[in-house]
């Protein structure tokens, strides 16, 4: 099914659009965000509040979208677990910094910050991968800054339950993620892989069979936005 669609098309659904031109490795960084209401900003994230919620869950407390100068010093000194709290169940991910430490770090320095609660996956392609991260749910949204490639070196990266970074272009990454449902041995190596699933591929197939509608951009011409709304919780950081 999805091998009918060209590589290219597939590789830009994990596009986003930048929206700052700060880099992470600014001095100073500002470590308290600017919070602006979801409801004041161009965002399709009350379209999926609206929605039923994915696998019969309860509506978790709604998200805010932050802003930072760059991302704080996380202290990530070895590999840590992320657990990802979804409507369809939990998630656990080994985080590796020396597989992408500046990747790493803002992750776990965002999740910590709350960034991530509440916010939604907004697009998922089955036997591809689902895609969260962005609290306006638009595909276009970030955290105020931009992080720098660290590029996968093996020959095989992308495997089931890889997660990696989409970006919109070299150095781009912000804080949109994407997690494969099955290996992607034809995605370029563009797209910084910092975690894998341990834990939960249960919870991946059940998000990967949620009803979907079509997708909003040109870029996303099947199906591929969840008609019930997968939302992410919370994510736990465990050293």
């Amino acid at each position: 099914m999805l091998r009918s669609l060209s590589i290219g098309l597939l590789a830009a659904a994990l596009a986003v659009t930048a929206c700052s031109s700060s880099s992470a490795s600014e001095d100073e960084p500002t470590t308290t965000p600017t919070t602006v209401p979801l409801a004041t900003v161009p965002s399709d994230y009350l379209g999926f509040v609206r929605q039923p919620t994915a696998c019969g869950a309860d509506q978790p407390q709604l998200a805010t979208d932050m802003k930072f100068d760059a991302p704080g010093d996380a202290e990530v000194g070895g590999v840590a677990t992320a657990t990802i709290e979804t409507s369809c169940g939990p998630i656990e991910i080994s985080l590796d910094p020396s597989l992408a430490p500046e990747t790493v770090n803002s992750f776990v320095f965002l999740a910590e910050a709350g960034y991530f609660d509440g916010t939604v996956s907004h697009r998922v392609l089955p036997g591809f991968m689902m895609q969260a991260g962005d609290p306006t749910a638009t595909g276009l949204g970030g955290p105020g800054y931009q992080l720098p490639d660290e590029l996968p070196t093996d020959d095989a990266p992308y495997r089931r339950g890889v997660v990696a970074m989409a970006n919109a272009g070299p150095n781009t990454a912000g804080s949109q993620f994407f997690i494969l449902f099955d290996e992607a041995d034809w995605l370029p190596p563009s797209y910084t892989v910092f975690g894998e699933v341990v834990d939960g591929f249960d919870t991946l197939d059940a998000i990967a069979a949620v009803p979907l509608g079509q997708g909003s951009t040109s870029a996303d011409p099947t199906p591929s936005t969840p008609l019930e709304t997968v939302f992410i919780e919370t994510i736990t950081i465990t050293r």
